[in-house]
């Protein structure tokens, strides 16, 4: 059988991932139960990356890396996207992630210029998402989970904005009917995210908070790819 691969690329703090799991657990829990088998793959490892004909879905984590340091693990990556887009396998990117398929598919990533976007954020979704098989059920506005100092300047041709804030206009798109970034966490708890809070010292303008809404993006994905 078919698998949803969770690319790995990045790990969380050792004392929180020795509390509560590394991003892929949290990935894994937040996917639900559902009839297909996960599989983890870590390209920085040296993984193989699979056939895409092999995959059911794929789901891209977040990482402490960025996007533009063009590793070459993460080139490799970025070209995997590119045939698995194409092929229309259901794909899920997550913050980096999200940035990376950008990439992938000829948007632009880069530093914003407003710093670093951290904590429990409100993010409102797009006409254009109410039809959306992951964003149509999310309330007109909705608690999402921040964390990242790059972002996608610019969309990839085609793409379809599905949701954004003040600060990050480019916080959810899709490409095709089955290609989705999101650049706040559906997987990650309060807890996660008060410990970016701390790790940034921004204790006192940012707050972790429940966001169970945006959690449902990933129970969400795992039905777009068990319905596949």
């Amino acid at each position: 059988m078919k698998a949803i691969v969770v690319f790995k690329i990045g790990d969380t703090f050792d004392r929180l991932a020795a509390r509560i799991g590394d991003f892929e657990d949290w990935i894994v829990a937040g996917l639900g139960p559902h009839p297909l088998p996960v599989r983890i793959c870590d390209p920085r490892a040296g993984d193989g990356l699979p056939p895409p004909h092999e995959v059911a879905a794929a789901v891209v984590s977040g990482s402490h890396a960025m996007v533009t340091d063009r590793a070459a693990w993460s080139e490799a990556l970025a070209e995997w996207l590119r045939a698995a887009v194409a092929a229309r396998i259901p794909v899920l990117g997550i913050c980096y992630g999200h940035q990376l398929l950008a990439h992938a598919l000829g948007g632009e990533v880069g530093y914003h210029p407003g710093g670093i976007e951290i904590g429990t954020v409100s993010v409102t979704r797009t006409p254009q998402s109410d039809a959306d098989a992951l964003f149509a059920r999310l309330p007109a506005r909705f608690a999402a989970q921040a964390a990242h100092s790059q972002s996608v300047r610019r969309l990839p041709p085609g793409a379809v904005l599905l949701a954004g804030n003040d600060f990050e206009p480019h916080h959810a798109f899709r490409v095709g009917d089955c290609a989705w970034g999101v650049q706040f966490h559906p997987e990650f708890s309060p807890e996660a995210t008060a410990a970016y809070i701390a790790h940034f010292g921004r204790e006192g303008d940012a707050s972790a908070l429940p966001s169970d809404e945006a959690a449902t993006v990933l129970a969400s994905f795992a039905a777009v790819a068990r319905d596949r």
